[in-house]
């Protein structure tokens, strides 16, 4: 099915409050021209009467998807608003009067194919709680105007090819994942100061490394110690003499308590011979 954005419809639901259609084959672009019309939801309290309020306050009950769960409404307020179009096959871009929905708490384009950049005129809808854009096919960078959205609880991004730094507010601390292209917090991928997008991974090069300096001063020391050790043995006749004598002595000492040794165990192994 298809949504015709040239009906002929003046004021097509003018005090709609709650709009959703999620689940469903819808295919065309997102119906501007309806959107417009939506005064219920550019501004809810003025488009509403007495008699319209206490009359919805009095029939409606329904169920929704807010925030990600589905819960039931026994009675609908006068300023609950949601725009839900999720899970369908809308394509095109988002259009950018869709910020001017100021009254709009929930709005769920999730599951579809859209296109093109987020729009900043959505940082414009003051009263947003809700947003999900997941799973779309969204470029681009996020827009600093959504971090100005202050009563915004949810915020779906996952599943798009954004890029660039994320807007840095609590409110936007939510859900990135799949968007190869963005960086800074909350992802742990830093941003490259320069241009915002994500810094190239580093590779160590030789300039880099730390040198040891310990290690160079043992390797040198031991390399200053063998050569002139080998000059005073190559050139030194005096030198030479003393180091081999030093060494006879040493052999010598240790030949004799290897004799010793033998000794005290032949003279053990007799002793218990005889015993």
């Amino acid at each position: 099915m298809s949504v015709d954005s040239n009906s002929n419809t003046e004021k097509p639901f003018p005090n709609l409050q709650v709009l959703d259609v999620s689940n469903n084959a819808f295919v065309g672009s997102l119906p501007e021209r309806y959107i417009n019309k939506f005064r219920g939801m550019i501004d809810v309290e003025k488009n509403l009467t007495d008699d319209e309020e206490n009359l919805f306050l009095a029939l409606i009950e329904l169920r929704i998807t807010l925030k990600g769960l589905d819960q039931s409404l026994k009675r609908l307020l006068n300023t609950f608003t949601a725009l839900d179009l999720s899970s369908n096959r809308f394509s095109g871009s988002i259009p950018p009067s869709i910020g001017n929905l100021k009254s709009l708490r929930y709005l769920n384009l999730s599951h579809n194919t859209l296109t093109g950049h987020i729009q900043p005129s959505l940082g414009g809808m003051s009263n947003l709680e809700s947003l999900d854009l997941s799973s779309n096919k969204l470029v681009g960078e996020i827009p600093d105007e959504l971090s100005s959205l202050t009563f915004l609880g949810k915020l779906n991004l996952s599943m798009n090819n954004l890029e660039g730094h994320i807007p840095q507010s609590t409110q936007l601390s939510k859900s990135y994942v799949a968007n190869a292209g963005l960086c800074g917090f909350p992802l742990t991928k830093g941003c490259d100061p320069s241009n915002g997008k994500p810094s190239p991974p580093y590779v160590e090069v030789e300039s880099d490394r730390e040198i040891k300096w310990d290690y160079v001063f043992a390797a040198a020391g031991y390399v200053v110690s063998l050569g002139i050790f080998s000059w005073l043995i190559l050139f030194s006749p005096s030198f030479r003499y003393k180091y081999f004598e030093i060494l006879d002595d040493v052999f010598e000492k240790i030949l004799e308590r290897c004799q010793r040794r033998k000794k005290r165990d032949r003279r053990r192994r007799a002793v218990r011979n005889q015993a």
